[in-house]
């Protein structure tokens, strides 16, 4: 049995400025998603984009800005509308106490798709190109995030069997083994999405089929680590024994695999010449 070794959150302290491991780690995914979006631009069908609206560095940094504002936004009006309804009902003004935390992915991703919505038109470009340039860039971020969650003793996982070798005692949870689901999510929703996603952008698709996976990939592999991470106290388990995140999940399962499926017979039926 483990013990999380109770990491100062305090990364580096530098007279009144403290710098948190977890601000470090979004600067790790801000910085992954400059460099692998730096590599998206080499990849068909953007490396073919000719004027008036090739794609270059500055598209990525753009992107990358309204991103942070759409999880950022989208995250923390998520969380109010997912997890905590009827309180932020009552307490409308602390929707904005982002410093007491509370971010739902889920809502993130939503406030991510209105950003590209906005950065789409705002460059005449297709929405969906712009969201299969996206996603495989994505999934590193989510790693960086559980990083920090780990290294901060949060979000921990269900009580495990104390014969479990990697089951790990988190001091605010009790003195019970639990499943480091942190570091689980790190290695689904992080890596092995990020591995996954990127092989498959790199041969030609249908447009949308990417972003289509991820929303689809993501979906299973959340779906799954919560089977092991411990539920929101206030909530529990909902409907089915399922947990909110689990829920959450469906819709982006049956809405990715439809969509990937629709994006290629879109594709198909456009390379299909007229009968007749």
């Amino acid at each position: 049995m483990l013990i999380h070794p109770q990491i100062d959150p305090v990364a580096l302290q530098l007279g009144p400025l403290a710098i948190h491991w977890y601000g470090l780690t979004y600067l790790a995914a801000f910085g992954l998603f400059i460099l692998l979006g730096n590599a998206r631009l080499k990849h068909e069908p953007f490396a073919s984009v000719r004027a008036p609206q090739p794609w270059a560095r500055r598209d990525v940094e753009d992107i990358l800005f309204l991103g942070v504002l759409g999880v950022v936004l989208g995250g923390r009006i998520g969380y109010c509308l997912f997890y905590k309804p009827a309180y932020y009902l009552a307490h409308p003004l602390e929707i904005l106490a982002v410093w007491q935390g509370g971010m739902s992915f889920h809502g993130g991703l939503l406030g991510v798709i209105v950003a590209m919505v906005w950065y789409a038109r705002s460059r005449q470009r297709s929405f969906l190109q712009v969201m299969d340039f996206v996603a495989p860039c994505v999934p590193t971020g989510l790693a960086a995030g559980r990083a920090g969650n780990f290294i901060n003793g949060e979000l921990w996982g269900r009580v495990a069997d104390p014969s479990l070798p990697w089951g790990m005692v988190f001091r605010g949870a009790g003195d019970l083994p639990r499943h480091p689901s942190q570091i689980y999510q790190f290695l689904l929703e992080g890596l092995l999405l990020f591995l996954l996603l990127w092989l498959y952008a790199r041969k030609p698709r249908a447009q949308g089929q990417v972003a289509a996976a991820f929303v689809f990939g993501y979906g299973v592999l959340r779906f799954i680590a919560e089977f092991f991470r411990e539920p929101d106290a206030y909530l529990g388990l909902l409907s089915l024994g399922m947990s909110m995140g689990q829920w959450l999940c469906v819709p982006m399962i049956l809405g990715g695999a439809g969509l990937w499926w629709w994006f290629g017979q879109q594709a198909t039926g456009a390379k299909t010449p007229a009968q007749g």
